[in-house]
């Protein structure tokens, strides 16, 4: 490699974060017609992790690992396997790269494949997929209360596959000027699913000096922010937020012991220990600024449960956070049936009344992202 070679692979690094070398990339497979072998993707995923630009490496680490591992999934041989990722380059060697569509392809794309997975994963769907009509509903909210902004912070506390962070972005994009004006903060719990978040935030052509992402429990360690799990005690800083948006697993089991002196409950109560979606929200109104907002995705029966939720519940009542409540139909989420709310909440609030709206009849699927996918790639 020369000199200018290496300023080139310096200058990109820095300004996207990683660098990709020419033999690594998708028409350099495509050009290697059967000489192609799954080597290739092995080489090329081993490369892309060398040439993280250290300042990145909490991004980009690992981005890859779910694919990594998956590979040996695609057969018993690597002839096997070669002949797998042969068919899948084909297939998309016929998305549109020119840039002329005026909409996201690639998002288009991923949204559909995600709910496709999502579909056959049963129960634990909803660990990593909001349907896209939830999704744009809840960013449509947020970006209204936020569009004078000019510089805004957005944070999903479960972020699953980050459709919630990203469609903030693309409903914000109507009001605010120029780029990189917001930054983007998510945690998950599972690894893979964290992987997730990460790719779709970056395939979407986000500055990674506007992301930050965590693989961590939100309920057990109140990020953001500390710099490292070794040293979060010394390096924890409170980040305030305009916008909080979630879809948190329902009623999941957590551990609440000496969650009362926990500064994100302890004025308003603990949840129970056999359902969390409290806990998740008022994580979450912790973290929203005086003037910012928060919606949030729950099953129907944190609106009549008593014991702790009833206390927590009156609280928030009596000091004024709860905007609105939003009934969303039966069967709408992959993996469960039971009828959801979304919750939009805000810290500080001109009026008093509850805005209470029925929409369990008035939501229909949008057929968009299925039909363009379907007339595109399936014969």
């Amino acid at each position: 490699m020369t000199a200018d070679d290496e300023k080139l692979v310096k200058h990109i690094s820095e300004n996207i974060g990683y660098f990709i070398a020419y033999e690594d990339l998708f028409s350099s497979w495509l050009s290697k017609g059967d000489d192609f072998d799954v080597s290739d993707v092995r080489d090329a995923l081993s490369n892309f992790d060398a040439n993280i630009e250290p300042t990145y490496k909490k991004l980009f680490e690992n981005i890859f690992k779910t694919l990594q591992s998956g590979l040996s999934k695609l057969g018993e041989t690597s002839t096997k396997q070669t002949k797998s990722i042969k068919a899948l380059l084909k297939l998309i060697k016929r998305i549109p790269m020119d840039g002329k569509q005026d909409y996201d392809v690639l998002g288009f794309i991923y949204e559909y494949l995600i709910s496709m997975f999502a579909a056959n994963a049963g129960k634990k769907a909803g660990e990593f997929y909001t349907p896209h009509e939830v999704s744009v509903l809840m960013s449509e909210i947020v970006a209204n209360h936020l569009k004078d902004r000019e510089h805004i912070k957005i944070y999903d506390p479960t972020s699953g596959s980050g459709s919630l962070l990203i469609n903030i972005g693309a409903s914000m994009a109507q009001y605010i000027e120029g780029e990189n004006k917001i930054d983007y903060y998510a945690q998950e719990l599972k690894e893979n699913t964290y992987n997730l978040t990460r790719m779709n935030l970056v395939m979407r052509g986000i500055n990674p000096a506007n992301i930050n992402v965590r693989n961590g429990d939100t309920l057990e360690d109140d990020w953001p922010f500390f710099e490292t799990d070794e040293n979060k005690d010394e390096t924890y800083s409170l980040v305030k937020v305009d916008a909080v948006v979630s879809n948190p697993p329902y009623s999941q089991k957590w551990d609440p012991k000496n969650k009362e002196f926990d500064p994100r409950f302890k004025e308003f109560g603990v949840a129970p220990k056999a359902k969390a979606d409290y806990a998740f929200l008022l994580h979450e109104l912790y973290h929203l600024e005086d003037d910012g907002i928060m919606t949030i995705v729950l099953p129907h029966g944190v609106l009549f449960r008593g014991g702790e939720e009833e206390k927590i519940r009156e609280t928030l009542i009596e000091r004024n956070h709860i905007e609105a409540i939003i009934g969303l139909p039966a069967n709408i989420f992959f993996g469960t049936s039971i009828p959801t709310i979304i919750m939009v909440l805000k810290r500080t609030r001109t009026d008093a009344d509850v805005l209470i709206i029925d929409a369990s009849k008035n939501m229909r699927r949008s057929a968009k992202i299925i039909n363009y996918v379907q007339e595109t790639f399936v014969k």
